[in-house]
C-alpha cells in the first residue's frame, strides 16, 4: 500500500506531537517539580494524540510502542508500560533504549528478575554502553548481590568514569553501600 505524501506528513506531525508532549514531562520534569495532575494530563493527551496514528510499518509501530510505554511510565502505570516496551522489544530488538526502558519500569513493578534479564539483552545487543553496565550494578544491588553489583560497577567505571559522580546519590546501592567491596570501588581516585 503507498501512502501519501500528506500521509506521511501527518503521520510525521503527529509522532512529533506526542514526543513534544514526552519531551515536557521527562526533560522539563527533571528540571522543575511538576504536579502529577499536569503530568497525568499531558501524558494522556500524548496518548489521545497517538491512537491517531496509523501504524503500518514495524519501525513506526515499534516507535508508537515506545511512546506509547513512555506515556504510561509518565502516569506510573509501569505494568502497561512495561507491555508496551515489550511489544517494541519484539519489533526492534537490537534498540538498547527499548530494553533499559523495560528494565526501568520492570524494577518498579518488583520484578527485578526481569529488570536484570532486560538489561541482559540490551548488554548483548551494545556492551559498550555504561548505562546498561550501571542500571545492572543497582538492580543486582537491590538483589543484595554485591560481588555482580561490584563487577557491573566497575565495567560502567571503566567504561565511562564520569558514572562514578551518581554513585553518591544513588539509593539503589544503599544495600551494598557499607560493605568493603563497595567502599572500596567507589573510594579509588582517578
Amino acid at each position: 500500500m503507498t501512502v501519501s505524501t500528506r500521509e506521511r506528513t501527518r503521520r510525521m506531525q503527529i509522532m512529533q506531537e506526542v514526543e513534544g508532549y514526552l519531551d515536557l514531562l521527562l526533560v522539563f520534569g527533571d528540571q522543575y517539580v511538576l504536579n502529577q495532575q499536569v503530568i497525568d494530563r499531558l501524558a494522556n493527551r500524548a496518548l489521545d494524540t497517538l491512537h491517531q496514528l496509523p501504524i503500518d510499518d514495524i519501525q513506526r509501530r515499534s516507535q508508537a510502542l515506545f511512546l506509547k510505554g513512555q506515556c504510561h511510565r509518565c502516569l506510573e502505570d509501569y505494568q502497561q508500560a512495561a507491555e508496551s516496551f515489550e511489544a517494541a522489544t519484539d519489533l526492534e530488538p537490537e534498540n538498547v533504549h527499548i530494553w533499559l526502558a523495560l528494565g526501568w519500569c520492570h524494577k518498579r513493578n518488583q520484578r527485578l528478575d526481569l529488570a536484570i534479564e532486560s538489561l541482559e539483552e540490551a548488554l548483548d545487543v551494545d556492551p559498550d554502553e555504561a548505562i546498561i553496565h550501571y542500571n545492572l550494578a543497582c538492580y543486582w544491588s537491590l538483589a543484595n548481590n554485591v560481588r555482580t553489583a561490584i563487577q557491573y560497577l566497575a565495567q560502567a567505571f571503566d567504561i565511562d568514569p564520569n558514572f562514578r559522580d551518581l554513585v553518591v546519590g544513588e539509593r539503589d546501592f544503599d544495600p551494598i553501600r557499607n560493605t568493603l567491596e563497595f567502599q572500596t570501588l567507589t573510594s579509588v581516585m582517578i
